[in-house]
């Protein structure tokens, strides 16, 4: 197996609840947790909407 060209360097932790933060290399930080129809169907009410992983996955590959 060839060696990797990149390896990401980012921190993940639990805030509260679902929410949790991800700090990266450069100091960036991005909040996510739930929001919408899943925040319903799990009874999170009580959580804020947030959006959720694969939202930044999304909206990454688009970019």
């Amino acid at each position: 197996m060839a060696d990797p060209f990149y390896t990401a360097r980012a921190r993940v932790e639990k805030v509260r609840g679902v929410h949790r933060r991800a700090t990266l290399e450069d100091g960036t930080t991005v909040d996510f947790g739930v929001h919408g129809p899943i925040k319903t169907h799990y009874r999170l009410d009580h959580e804020p909407d947030l959006p959720l992983p694969v939202d930044y996955i999304v909206a990454a590959t688009a970019g």
